[in-house]
């Protein structure tokens, strides 16, 4: 499994790499004129963490008390495989329901139903989500997220912020 970790952690260094060598076409600083940060701030700031996080992957690796070994059980993989099919449903519903409905849906499941957890974190968290995102992608960073059908409810809201 460590091989695996290195070319995992290498591919995702390499990936993030190509990403920011891209990112950096576009303004990555605070642009002045539209009064918020540059077009490819996000994406290079993500790709940086993103190769910071795969740098701590390949470097625990290498530590001594990496050597024990990681098997992968079935109980393992149908988890994997439940999780995977859940993001593939969530990305298919987003043209339609709009990012706003699949992804509290996708965290309703994952939280509740998938992970057993209580209603005191599940709901929290699956209404506030959309409603951060929305400041943040929307009115902040002023990246229009995926509508679909819920598109016509969000007019009050782009009347009210810009």
């Amino acid at each position: 499994m460590l091989v695996a970790d290195r070319l995992i952690a290498g591919g995702i260094m390499a990936l993030a790499l190509y990403f920011m060598v891209h990112a950096v076409e576009l303004p990555i600083g605070w642009n002045g004129t539209t009064g918020g940060p540059g077009g490819g701030a996000f994406p290079f700031w993500l790709s940086a963490m993103m190769f910071a996080c795969a740098a701590g992957i390949l470097l625990r690796s290498f530590a001594a008390d990496a050597r024990a070994s990681f098997h992968m059980d079935m109980s393992m993989l149908r988890s994997v495989l439940a999780v995977t099919g859940a993001l593939v449903v969530t990305i298919a519903l987003m043209p339609f329901a709009g990012a706003y409905v699949a992804l509290p849906l996708f965290l309703f499941w994952y939280l509740r139903i998938f992970g057993g957890h209580r209603w005191v974190l599940v709901l929290p968290l699956t209404l506030l989500t959309p409603v951060f995102l929305f400041f943040f992608f929307e009115v902040t960073l002023r990246i229009l997220l995926p509508k679909g059908l819920t598109e016509p409810l969000f007019f009050p809201l782009y009347a009210a912020f810009f």
